[in-house]
């Protein structure tokens, strides 16, 4: 099935979508809601040069296409009819020093549209995330947030994510500062 963006919305039924594994046949419908979603949360506070040499190196199609057939990465669509309301991606990865904790999976990416904001698309996600990385043999979550994204702060604090520190992030020249969160897989949701 290749995802659809931008159909119409029914606000009235907001539990009727699904979430799924990506398939390197979403990697072009993935690269553009990727890019979108990054640039509607990022591009207004960073430097367009910047942002356009991060969004061309993280986002296009061959990279998704790499990133879903990676068994290192577990890549979940949140979708309703075709369209494509929010991902997320775990991965096993190195982790920072400051996370100190055993058996470190990471939630490298965890975007929503903004026309799902609110409607527990996050939430159920979310949930399916954590499915994700205890398949991985994770026993605690972790990922970076840039740390004046005040909204994706505020989701995973209430999520019970802890800080533990800082890593940096590099959006084309310009480095900047992340938060390091992490929170136990072994706590309800």
């Amino acid at each position: 099935m290749t995802l659809q963006l931008d159909s119409p919305i029914d606000r009235a039924d907001t539990a009727a979508f699904a979430i799924r594994c990506g398939t390197p046949a979403d990697a072009e419908a993935l690269a553009v809601f990727a890019a979108r979603t990054f640039s509607d949360t990022y591009a207004r506070y960073n430097d367009p040069r910047n942002f356009r040499r991060h969004i061309t190196d993280a986002f296009h199609p061959a990279q998704q296409a790499r990133e879903l057939t990676d068994p290192e990465v577990a890549t979940l669509l949140a979708h309703r009819d075709g369209t494509l309301a929010g991902y997320a991606q775990v991965r096993r990865s190195d982790a920072p020093a400051c996370v100190k904790h055993a058996a470190p999976i990471e939630l490298h990416r965890f975007y929503v549209a903004a026309a799902w904001h609110g409607r527990g698309v996050a939430q159920r996600l979310f949930t399916e995330a954590c499915v994700a990385a205890r398949r991985f043999g994770g026993a605690v979550l972790w990922l970076k947030v840039w740390e004046r994204n005040a909204r994706a702060l505020a989701f995973y604090a209430k999520a019970g994510f802890i800080d533990v520190g800082t890593a940096d992030f590099m959006l084309g020249d310009d480095r900047q500062t992340d938060r390091v969160l992490v929170r136990p897989l072994n706590v309800p949701l």
